[in-house]
């Protein structure tokens, strides 16, 4: 018999949950260990060539970088989750490279320091939503009725928007009707919430909280926690 795979994760890390999506919607056999980034095993820093997460070891060998395990899942096990049109599948893969451009503005919002850097990243997500609503197709996933690879990437990035509304007023979907039913399609998913344990986004927004940011002062403040 093979041996499993070992997926070596954390679990606040959007890139190994596409990993582990992909691997759910694939009823691929695997094995979890998630990482303590202050205390990594000698393992994982073995199989591990940047000290990241996901490595994904396969018979002994170590693949490394989400996207990467993704496309060897997708050719490997099915059902496929890309086109099967070449030029198809290259635009997908475009648009799975505009979710992580979302993921990064998405990050840099939380982590602002200035109110000017805020309001900067929340009109660069807000760019990047309104674009996404004008690409999407019919529901209810982004290229209709067939869940791929692109709603593998967007699904962890909406999960921030969740743990957004428990901060700031501000709705980033306002007037997205398209986007907003495929956050929701997509939250549903039990791959997607599989991925995460049942309190991640109140974790999420607790870290969130937590940090040295404008997001997370002016989300105290209004909460009556002083700065």
């Amino acid at each position: 018999m093979t041996a499993p795979l070992l997926l070596y994760g954390h679990p606040g890390c959007p890139y190994v949950q596409r990993v582990a999506i992909v691997l759910a919607e694939k009823g691929v056999p695997h094995e979890r260990q998630d990482i303590d980034f202050q205390r990594k095993p000698a393992p994982f820093l073995a199989a591990s060539p940047l000290g990241q997460v996901p490595v994904l070891l396969v018979a002994g060998q170590a693949l490394f970088d989400s996207a990467v395990i993704c496309e060897w899942l997708d050719e490997c096990h099915a059902p496929r989750l890309h086109p099967a049109d070449a030029l198809q599948r290259a635009r997908h893969r475009a648009w799975m490279a505009y979710g992580t451009a979302l993921l990064h503005a998405v990050d840099g919002f939380y982590k602002a320091r200035d109110v000017q850097t805020l309001e900067a990243q929340r009109a660069a997500i807000v760019r990047l939503l309104q674009r996404l609503e004008a690409a999407l197709g019919d529901p209810p996933y982004f290229a209709g009725a067939a869940f791929g690879m692109v709603d593998v990437v967007f699904a962890p990035v909406f999960r921030y928007f969740d743990a957004f509304a428990r901060l700031t007023p501000f709705a980033f979907f306002a007037g997205l009707p398209k986007a907003t039913a495929w956050r929701q399609r997509l939250a549903a998913r039990p791959s997607v919430q599989g991925a995460v344990g049942p309190d991640f986004v109140a974790r999420l927004a607790g870290y969130i909280g937590q940090q040295d940011a404008v997001l997370a002062r002016q989300a105290r403040e209004a909460a009556g926690h002083g700065a």
